[in-house]
């Protein structure tokens, strides 16, 4: 069975959620991605995380390692190829730097407000896997300022 790494910054890092959605995922590290920038995106009243490039900022991440079967349920809950795209980006762990797939937001799309329990399953998957809160609160913040904007 052909495995890959596979980032998540957003809804993906709770376990709970994962395990349901992909259950042959495993977590294997926590990283940064440098040069990306977490926000909030979306369309009609419906806005996720997503990262945009973004020089001198980093987004801290979960990695899990997937096979192929969940990379096809995440393609269908991304909306891959419509509404996420999937590109391979260079992640910094303990370990060293390792290439792994992420999903990207598709345009066009603008920033907008989450759903409160959106944001309660992402602030458990910060936890989850150890990730600073300071900087998810910090995303939120961020969004709060772009959207008044």
């Amino acid at each position: 069975m052909k495995k890959k790494l596979y980032i998540a910054y957003g809804s993906n890092l709770n376990k709970k959620q994962m395990a349901y959605r992909c259950p042959d995922a495993k977590p294997v590290a926590s990283g940064l991605i440098d040069g990306w920038k977490l926000v909030f995106r979306g369309i009609r009243n419906r806005y996720f995380c997503s990262i945009i490039p973004s020089e001198g900022d980093s987004v801290p991440v979960g990695i899990w390692e997937i096979t192929e079967a969940d990379e096809r349920s995440l393609d269908v809950y991304e909306g891959y190829p419509v509404f996420y795209d999937k590109k391979t980006v260079r992640i910094k762990t303990s370990g060293g730097v390792r290439e792994a797939l992420v999903y990207i937001m598709q345009e066009p799309s603008r920033p907008g407000a989450p759903f409160d329990s959106y944001v309660e399953t992402c602030r458990t998957g910060y936890k989850d896997f150890g990730l600073p809160m300071d900087a998810w609160e910090a995303a939120l913040e961020y969004n709060r300022q772009e959207v008044k904007s």
